[in-house]
């Protein structure tokens, strides 16, 4: 099939200032109540971006686990690539591709490390095999094969028989608190309406329409 073929025109709605919550957070939330409704797989699926003290980028998808005033929450492995490279440059991009509704929203930030209560609290809210899981992975790390994890799961499901499972010294939570949050809808003659809240020093929003 040639890409030629995948082209589409978007036509779904439209998105203008006057239709705009105040706070980005409150669009945001309106938006993201929007893609449940669609019923998109995984709508707090995001792709985070980072980059290393040398500005080399990579990206994976994550999961949107908190959502507050402060920022956009998610939690991993701090030794991984992606907490090394966050450590080295505390700097991050998210975006939400919701496809289906011609949708996506980009947010740019800085990021800090959730309060380790914080992600205590989390962590023991996860089924008891994805806190074994947590401790299981080196993320990031070369390993022989699968078995070297199944084998690791075993031994530490032996370890924590009957008792709490501990929260990693080693894995939390991150917040990024967002500089700018673009709101983009898909429109026809890829005329899209692209709509970004920048915080201005004060921590008021300044409302500004982006080119296509």
């Amino acid at each position: 099939m040639s890409l030629a073929d995948l082209r589409k025109d978007y036509a779904l709605a439209g998105l203008n200032e006057k239709d705009l919550a105040r706070d980005p957070f409150r669009q945001f939330e309106k938006w993201f109540q929007e893609a449940e409704a669609a019923k998109i797989t995984e709508p707090n699926a995001m792709t985070l971006a980072t980059a290393n003290r040398e500005g080399r980028p990579s990206a994976r998808t994550v999961l949107l686990k908190g959502l507050d005033g402060r920022g956009f929450v998610f939690y991993t492995n701090y030794e991984g690539r992606k907490g090394r490279e966050l450590e080295a440059n505390p700097r991050a991009s998210l975006v939400f591709p919701w496809i289906v509704l011609e949708r996506q929203v980009i947010i740019e930030g800085t990021i800090t490390k959730v309060a380790r209560e914080e992600s205590a609290a989390y962590f023991h809210s996860r089924p008891r095999a994805s806190q074994l899981g947590a401790w299981v992975a080196q993320q990031s790390a070369v390993i022989p094969g699968r078995a070297t994890l199944e084998e690791a799961m075993k031994a530490l499901e032996k370890k924590h028989a009957g008792a709490d499972v501990p929260l990693p010294p080693n894995w939390g939570g991150y917040r990024v608190a967002p500089e700018t949050i673009e709101f983009w809808q898909g429109r026809r003659s890829r005329l899209h309406d692209r709509l970004r809240y920048r915080r201005e020093k004060d921590g008021s929003w300044l409302v500004e329409r982006l080119a296509p």
